[in-house]
């Protein structure tokens, strides 16, 4: 994975604009990190192949960043964002990544299930 490029990620979301897609999303704090240390607090979310179309998408920030997909009923969001990988022109691989480089939070999409 590289560095968010802020201007590819938004080409890509501008182009999947009222296309159905395919959804993962996760967040972590550190789910198994209470097996080394009880005083840790953990959390996590996660969501695959949930189906998306949002009519506006954006990426906003300096890094780390936020991305927003606004659907006809909500919003889809996710902050934190530090990396990507553009595995295909059907896939996006957003990852928020700490400093000792272990993920917290992530966001793909997808023509495909996951």
């Amino acid at each position: 994975m590289k560095t968010i490029d802020s201007q590819a990620v938004q080409h890509m979301l501008d182009q999947w604009k009222d296309i159905e897609l395919y959804l993962q999303m996760e967040m972590t704090t550190g789910a198994y990190a209470a097996h080394m240390d009880s005083t840790k607090f953990t959390a996590s979310t996660f969501v695959k192949n949930g189906k998306v179309r949002f009519h506006q998408g954006s990426i906003a920030g300096s890094g780390p960043y936020r991305v927003g997909l606004k659907t006809e009923t909500g919003w889809v969001y996710s902050e934190g964002l530090t990396h990507w990988a553009e595995e295909s022109a059907d896939v996006l691989v957003l990852a928020g990544y700490d400093s000792e480089g272990k993920l917290i939070v992530g966001l793909q999409l997808s023509r495909q299930p996951f």
